[in-house]
């Protein structure tokens, strides 16, 4: 009985953590791209080899890849026009 309150405990804990770091980021625009859609461009690239990071700030979204030769690219995508800065 104990450790499940204590589990519990944490879990409400972590939830709560997170959703307080998650009102600190501004949000995509209301007619903002889906994520996936930029995220097939890049899947798309030549050369594609595996997304590494997706990251979301004012920016817009940028998206940390590499390449089949190893090469690791960054490049941020305005969210409403989906199109590369």
């Amino acid at each position: 009985m104990r450790t499940v309150v204590l589990a519990t405990g944490i879990a409400a804990f972590l939830a709560g953590g997170s959703a307080l770091a998650a009102d600190d980021q501004p949000l995509p625009p209301q007619n903002a791209k889906k994520l996936s859609e930029i995220v097939a461009k890049v899947e798309h690239r030549t050369d594609f080899r595996y997304v590494k990071e997706v990251d979301w700030d004012s920016d817009g979204y940028t998206i940390t890849y590499y390449t089949t030769d190893k090469a690791k690219v960054q490049i941020t995508y305005d969210p409403v026009t989906g199109e590369p800065k």
